[in-house]
């Protein structure tokens, strides 16, 4: 808070105490000051300014006019005991008033009898005498406050001093609570668009499993953010078969986001032109070479399950391996081939499996091997161990990785398919 001007000598009553009514103004300042310095909510500030203007020195009414830069005009923001204008009443810099002309001078300006002022604009009848003060931040007009009393030469030279003081803290506090309020609409827009990317995502995902018979086939992706690079999808087929898949788009937020809705419709025009898993991966492979921004990059499984032969079929473009879980057995399933797409040109190997009863099989990305507590990752051997339990699904799954990863949360996107035969 600024220091609060000294009083002069002719001030002092006796042994050099302030006079009776410049101490009580000055209360009046220390208190009004400590009020709006607090209030962050602009149209509350201002409100709160012009109402305790008025009931403090007994005025007939107090505005706050704003200054909208664009339009070069001073828009009535806040108004207490006027009953000619409401709030968005605007007045042209120069060319109206006591408002118009202290916000094209910069300079303060008092009508001791605004009968005799050139420049006073009649409001109240009962307004006798009026003051209107320059609101300036940083060398720059913010507003301009105005004061109207019904006695005439109502405002002493302390009172105007103080009035300028408090002015210098109502301009501040202004310039504060429009900058919180900018910023708070800032994050707004960006929560609301944030939200709305997120559900866009979200639905671009399958709304429910697949119907398989001899199979349940179940997928659960949590992004770690709003939105994210991981997706998954179930494609169906010609002849009973389902293409699925499970990809990471490199990077995290926005980015990896478009880049995966990309990804997704140029895979699946490639899934339904009926190509195998290599196909499909390689002339993806090829556009996304020529598209992909430098550096950006998809690791990606693709399989195709045939019910009716009980197999499965996959290629890996540099995603981690899967999951195979047979009676009494369990292991990570190896591919000879496979960079991750947008990289560069290559080729991708297949591995084609029979599917016993019983098996199950499972595709995952690395936001679950890679969750975190205290240094330590979650891990193949905690994710191998999980899945063979009888009772295990994708929802056990993320929960137990969300469990070991506790108050740290999801550093990446999880994702995973579980296929049971």
């Amino acid at each position: 808070m600024a220091t609060l001007p000294r009083p002069h000598a002719e001030d002092y009553d006796f042994s050099h105490s302030l006079r009776i009514d410049q101490l009580d103004d000055l209360l009046k300042l220390q208190k009004a000051a400590q009020r709006i310095t607090s209030i962050l909510d602009l149209d509350e500030l201002i409100d709160t300014v012009v109402h305790e203007i008025v009931r403090s020195f007994g005025c007939v009414e107090a505005n706050i006019y704003l200054h909208h830069e664009d339009r070069g005009e001073m828009v009535l923001a806040g108004v207490c005991g006027c009953t000619q204008c409401s709030k968005g009443y605007c007045i042209k810099i120069g060319k109206s008033g006591m408002v118009g002309y202290v916000a094209a001078t910069l300079q303060p300006r008092y009508a001791p009898d605004v009968s005799k002022d050139p420049y006073y604009s009649p409001c109240e009848e009962e307004t006798r005498s009026e003051l209107a003060i320059p609101l300036q931040a940083n060398g720059r007009l913010v507003g301009v406050f105005t004061a109207s009393h019904p006695e005439i030469n109502a405002f002493s030279p302390e009172q105007f001093r103080l009035l300028q003081a408090l002015c210098s803290h109502i301009s501040v506090a202004i310039q504060n609570a429009r900058m919180f309020r900018e910023e708070r609409l800032a994050r707004e827009a960006m929560t609301r668009e944030a939200n709305e990317a997120r559900a866009i995502q979200q639905s671009l995902l399958p709304k429910s499993s697949p119907y398989i018979p001899g199979f349940v086939v179940s997928g659960l992706s949590i992004p770690a953010g709003a939105v994210g690079g991981d997706w998954y999808d179930f494609i169906p087929l010609e002849e009973g078969r389902w293409g699925l898949v499970l990809a990471d788009v490199s990077g995290k937020g926005t980015a990896a986001a478009l880049l995966m809705s990309a990804t997704r419709g140029m895979l699946r025009s490639l899934a339904e032109a009926s190509c195998t898993p290599a196909e499909v991966l390689t002339k993806l492979n090829r556009l996304l070479v020529e598209d992909f921004p430098a550096g950006r990059f998809v690791t990606m499984v693709y399989a195709v399950l045939d019910p009716r032969r009980r197999t499965i079929t996959f290629a890996n473009a540099g995603h981690l391996r899967p999951l195979l879980i047979t009676p009494g057995a369990s292991h990570f399933l190896d591919s000879e081939k496979g960079l991750p797409l947008g990289l560069g040109f290559g080729e991708f190997s297949e591995t084609e499996l029979a599917f016993p009863v019983g098996s199950r099989i499972v595709f995952y990305s690395d936001g679950i091997t890679e969750a975190e507590h205290e240094d330590e990752e979650y891990g193949l051997q905690r994710l191998q161990a999980h899945m063979e339990r009888a009772d295990a699904s994708a929802e056990s799954l993320l929960g137990d990785v969300r469990s070991f990863a506790n108050s740290h949360g999801l550093s990446d996107d999880a994702t995973l398919i579980l296929i049971k035969g």
